[in-house]
Formats: C-alpha cells, structure tokens, sequence
C-alpha cells in the first residue's frame, strides 16, 4: 500500500503485471512437469507391461491437462492487463481480481485431477506418491467484495489483492510439496 501512494499509483500497475503473469507461468509450468511425470509414468508402465491396466487412469491425466492447457490460453497477458490498469486503475485491479480466483479454482480443480490419477499410477507402479492437498476453494463473494470496494473508494482492494496472492502463495506451497514428492517417486523407479 505505502509503495502504491509513493508511486503515485504505478506500483499498483506493477501488481497487476505481476499477478496475471505469476498465475499464467505457474500454468504452463504446471503443464509442463505433469506432462512430464505423465510420459515418465507411460514408459515405466509400458516397460512393466501395465499400461493396459493403466490407460484409464492416464486417459484421466490426459482430460485433467487439456482442461488445464486450455486455461492456458485465455486472455492472460500481463503486458496487455497492465496497460487496462493504467487507464482503468481500480477497475481493472478488479477485473483481475475476478479473473484470478476464478482462473486459479478452475486450475487447481484440473491440476488435483490430474494429481490424483498421477499418484495412482505411480502406486501401482511400486512409488507412492501420495495424494495431493485437498482442495477448499470457493469463489469470492465478487458482488460483495465490488460493493464494499465502491463504499470505501477502493481502500478495500487492498484487502482483496491481499487474499487474491496469499491464496496463490497458499496454492503454490502446496504444489511445491507435491513436487517434491514425485521427485521421490521418478527416483525410486529410476532406482528399481
């Protein structure tokens, strides 16, 4: 907030670059190493002659990350929101409030999805993975929140673009252990 009133407002440009981009990278990133973990998990289970029994749960895997590539390619340039926010300020503060929470709900939901047929996979593949964090997200009361915005002059978006990154922090500590996690798994197959 003190960097926003020092900037004269630019700082608040700068947060919204900053979100829409950290969510569309940690995407495509996500995308990334699940596809991965998915193809390490298909020759593994080719080679062990399992991948008949285990083409349902990799069909799963494979809806999970067409649902998540698709959300990779909505309207999600952080140059491009940048440049609304300077014209738009609050406004498109937020927009991207909105757009945010409701991207990263519909990215978890996929990315749990995947997860968890990941890690049956690699259990029946003799590396436990373990199942992911329970997701408990729900959407923002967008209509309240907007409201009480408009009330308070936009003071509360303050609040809001509080909860908007610890959720993503909150989201990303979560993937991180995950990650760690199947990092043990890949090695225990590639040991055995």
């Amino acid at each position: 907030m003190g960097w926003t009133f020092l900037t004269c407002g630019l700082y608040a440009i700068y947060i919204v670059y900053r979100i829409v981009g950290r969510t569309r990278d940690h995407n495509l990133r996500r995308i990334e190493m699940l596809d991965a973990a998915t193809t390490f998990a298909w020759e593994q289970a080719w080679t062990r002659g399992r991948a008949d029994e285990l083409r349902p749960e990799f069909e799963r895997i494979a809806a999970a990350l067409a649902r998540m590539r698709a959300e990779a390619t909505r309207f999600r340039d952080p140059v491009g929101w940048a440049v609304i926010a300077s014209f738009l300020g609050n406004v498109a503060a937020a927009a991207v409030f909105v757009l945010d929470d409701g991207d990263l709900i519909r990215h978890e939901q996929a990315e749990r999805d995947a997860e968890i047929s990941l890690a049956a996979v690699y259990t029946a593949l003799g590396a436990p993975l373990g199942p992911p964090a329970p997701s408990t997200r729900v959407p923002h009361n967008y209509g309240a929140r907007i409201a009480v915005a408009l009330l308070t002059c936009g003071i509360s978006l303050f609040w809001w673009q509080y909860d908007v990154m610890t959720e993503g922090n909150h989201h990303f500590a979560a993937d991180w252990q995950y990650e760690d996690r199947l990092a043990a798994s890949v090695q225990q197959l590639l040991a055995g």
